[in-house]
């Protein structure tokens, strides 16, 4: 299916305007394919050509205006519409369409606990002509009267209020103007639980089989939900603009959610069958107020081309932590931003595949699905945060609000928000976009501190470094590495407005640090700053404490070691968080020594309560400074010094006073085993010593860890199964089945990722459950062999199965541990015949992996 152009959309959206969709959908003809029926009434401004989108199993018919066209004459899923006269027209498409499993389209799944089907679309970006035929381009909108034919004893759910007609027969409110990307239907026998908040329905639904677990969260997320609301209708003076608000929690679904209006999806895992911390549910609470966020920001206003998907994502990744953080019990939110979420948009942002906020240019669909990523997301979230320092929030809210009194129901570009932020501010917004929004790469704030007699002096500078290497510079021409060079800094990029935080040891207490004075600072995009102060200069200066702008931080040497020492001892978690993050991006730029960073982890973790902290950085510290960036000979001492330091927190939560870091550190006390005996004891006894007992999560995570070391067989593996048989089950059984070190099992994972017959296809989340299983550090021997073959069989699954699974081909199945020249030589020479999906994950992958050398070379 050819995508389409930006070229193509524009020529399109000149000659037609689109008014209403009739789509009648039967659901009741087989378990491979529904029937499909569209008519939609639009109108030529002028005489010309065009054509709908279509992609179905069989196309029995299709008229326009009355008059039969040729189903023949559909080619590439797009069906000419020539010699279109001006006026209103009436197009007819009678179709057979097939069902997904891979999350696209109309995605069908059957629960393994009781054998109950479920359907959902999902249209977004370009899927839509895999359920209705569509003039698919955002820009277009329409209203939309859906009727759909269902199983008995099936509730139909969809954009609007939906009424049972009776035999299986459902039809949804007409919905106001939308964006065929946003058009949404879920069906199956769901649980569901209802209610109203300021006279609108509020639903949530899940599977059946998911329903004790719902009920027990149900009041959780509803109240998150009306706080948001609430909070919402606070700050914009546009009410919510449709007729309900319900929340289905789906299964095999790619992303987190989706912002279908009044029908907001979201992956089933946030159902929590087995114990979660803190955080985790602050994180399922972020994503109901970033989906809300969206009814306004997306769906109210619609982005008029996908360049502008931060108009979408940056605003609502923005709004969720802020209201979070204002509308409920989860005030340190901004904590888990800096630890989960920013790193990934400073990571994004430093490989070749960057590109600004606000990229000028993106010249079709598949080059704006790749625009999904941290800096759509993350970075576009620091730049609004950013702003709203600089600008104050009370002027930031105006221009939002006169932005969607403006465009409301209508589309608009970044000049239409840029225009609406100017009239409620004397600052040069426009400028602030062109330096924000238009450019790539990360700057770096770095402090130079002098004393004297008298005084101390501090010298800012801020940097552009779009890929910054600080470490020794690797043999250029070393096989592998001819690729890499030093990279230099350039002028810096933006402005910032940050605080700088200056610290004092304690009186008293030589390991903790007390904080003097922050201090609010302009830096210009020339020149640095400086400041002076007389008497003793503190022990500790922190750039951006408080986290407010988006940079890397260096700090002084002095400031480094105190850093390194102290770091437990920093009274503010979210400072905590900037040095966190600063010693992270040193490691990964060669300016720390992992060895340094993980003594450091052990050092001051004992000592850390902040959830989000503790979870971050173990993860960091395993993933990746052990598992990619320590030499493979010297991994055993740190995974043992991982280990030590969980056992330390285990011991430390004996008294049950911090259930979340004690299930945190059992989690990553089991993922770092090097031996059998004490987790299989866990595994054997159904319990943790102390607590907790093993729910479904904690043994599966065993067991796969028990697989990766020999220590349990297939029919260990089938008996778990047999006492936990559900859709999560199944994955925890398919990724231990490919990490067990057999290479009789190794080939048999191998083949069903990348099986060349449709038939054997798996679906998109048990393709990632087996690619997850497939590829361990301590599998190195065993799996020398499949890395080459990785790239030549991963491309023809991209091309044959798709963006979904091509990108879970790139991100999952990709050799990661196989760090060595040899792998970036065959990557290299394979990347740029892959499909755009899978090229631009094995972009990243190749950087990565090219980084992970230069840490180990440093």
């Amino acid at each position: 299916m050819p995508v389409l152009t930006r070229s193509e959309a524009q020529s399109r959206a000149r000659l037609i305007d689109v008014q209403r969709y009739t789509v009648d959908l039967d659901l009741t003809v087989g378990d491979d394919t529904f029937d499909s029926r569209t008519v939609i009434r639009f109108t030529a401004c002028t005489t010309g050509d065009t054509f709908v989108e279509l992609k179905p199993a069989e196309l029995r018919s299709a008229t326009l205006d009355g008059q039969p066209l040729d189903p023949t004459s559909l080619a590439d899923n797009r069906l000419p519409l020539t010699a279109l006269t001006e006026g209103a027209h009436e197009l007819r498409i009678d179709t057979s369409m097939r069902y997904s499993h891979t999350g696209e389209g109309m995605h069908r799944f059957t629960d393994p606990t009781d054998g109950e089907t479920y359907l959902y679309a999902q249209l977004a970006m370009a899927d839509c002509p895999r359920v209705f035929a569509a003039f698919d381009q955002p820009d277009l909108k329409a209203t939309f009267d859906l009727t759909v034919t269902a199983p008995e004893g099936w509730t139909v759910l969809a954009n609007g209020v939906t009424e049972h007609l009776g035999e299986g027969r459902w039809q949804a409110t007409t919905t106001p103007l939308l964006s065929t990307y946003l058009v949404t239907v879920a069906a199956g026998p769901w649980h569901s639980i209802r209610t109203e908040h300021r006279g609108l329905p509020f639903g949530l639904h899940c599977r059946r089989s998911l329903a004790p677990h719902l009920d027990v969260d149900a009041e959780e997320i509803l109240d998150i939900t009306r706080a948001c609301f609430d909070r919402y209708h606070e700050k914009f003076e546009e009410p919510y603009p449709f007729d309900s608000y319900d929340q289905a929690f789906v299964p095999e679904f790619n992303w987190g959610a989706m912002e279908n209006p009044g029908l907001v999806t979201f992956r089933d895992e946030f159902v929590y069958r087995s114990a979660v911390t803190d955080t985790e549910r602050q994180t399922r609470a972020m994503v109901i107020a970033h989906e809300m966020a969206h009814m306004w920001f997306g769906d109210l206003v619609t982005l008029q081309w996908w360049d502008d998907i931060w108009l979408n994502e940056s605003f609502a990744e923005y709004m969720g932590y802020q209201t979070l953080t204002e509308a409920t019990r989860y005030t340190d939110t901004w904590i888990d931003f800096a630890v989960a979420r920013k790193s990934w948009g400073y990571d994004a942002d430093q490989r070749p595949s960057t590109h600004p906020v606000a990229p000028e240019s993106v010249p079709d669909t598949a080059s704006a699905l790749l625009n999904f990523d941290g800096i759509s997301y993350a970075k576009g979230a620091s730049a609004l945060r950013q702003l709203v320092a600089w600008l104050g929030e009370k002027d930031f809210l105006a221009g939002i609000n006169t932005h969607f009194k403006r465009h409301k129901f209508a589309n608009a570009t970044l000049a239409d928000f840029i225009e609406s932020l100017a009239t409620g501010t004397e600052r040069d917004v426009h400028a602030w976009a062109d330096t924000w929004l238009r450019t790539t790469g990360v700057d770096t704030l770095t402090a130079t501190v002098t004393t004297d007699d008298t005084a101390w002096h501090l010298d800012l500078d801020h940097t552009g470094s779009p890929g910054e290497w600080s470490g020794p510079d690797p043999a250029k021409d070393r096989d592998g590495l001819r690729h890499l060079s030093t990279l230099t800094s350039s002028p810096a990029k933006r402005p910032h407005h940050i605080t700088i935080g200056l610290y004092d040891t304690a009186p008293g207490a030589p390991h903790r640090l007390t904080l003097r004075q922050r201090l609010e600072v302009d830096l210009k995009t020339t020149g640095g700053s400086a400041i002076s102060s007389h008497g003793p200069r503190p022990a500790l200066i922190v750039l951006n404490d408080g986290d407010l702008t988006y940079a890397k931080v260096r700090l002084d040497p002095d400031s480094q070691a105190v850093a390194l020492s102290h770091l437990s001892g920093i009274p503010d978690a979210l400072t905590r968080a900037v040095l966190w993050n600063t010693l992270r991006d040193m490691v990964r730029d060669g300016a720390l020594a992992p060895g340094t960073y993980l003594e450091t982890v052990a050092a001051h973790l004992p000592d850390e309560r902040d959830l989000a902290l503790v979870q971050g950085v173990l993860t960091f510290a395993h993933t990746q400074v052990a598992d990619r960036y320590t030499d493979p000979a010297d991994r055993p001492e740190a995974l043992d010094l991982i280990t030590a330091l969980c056992e330390d927190l285990v011991r430390r939560t004996e008294d049950g006073s911090h259930p979340g870091l004690r299930l945190t550190a059992v989690r990553h006390l089991i993922d770092a085993a090097q031996h059998a005996d004490v987790i299989r004891d866990w595994y054997d006894s159904g319990a943790v010593p102390g607590g907790p007992e093993l729910d479904p999560e904690l043994r599966w995570r065993i067991l796969g860890r028990l697989s990766v070391l020999g220590a349990v067989d297939e029919a260990v593996i089938e008996a778990e199964l047999a006492h936990d048989p559900s859709a999560t089950g199944q994955e925890g059984a398919a990724r231990c089945r490919a990490a067990l070190p057999d290479p009789q099992t190794k080939a048999e994972a191998w083949s069903a990722m990348f099986t060349t017959d449709p038939a054997h296809d798996l679906s998109n989340y048990l393709f990632t459950a087996t690619a997850q299983g497939f590829w361990q550090p301590e599998q190195a021997d065993l799996l020398r062999g499949y890395v080459p073959r990785y790239f030549t069989d991963a491309t023809a699954l991209a091309t044959r199965r798709g963006p979904a699974i091509a990108e879970a081909a790139g991100r999952h199945a990709f050799p990661l541990y196989a760090i060595d020249a040899d792998t970036l030589r065959v990557g290299d020479q394979h990347v740029t015949a892959a499909p755009p999906a899978l090229r631009r994950k094995l972009t990243d992958q190749l950087d990565d992996l090219r980084r992970a050398l230069r840490v180990r070379e440093a």
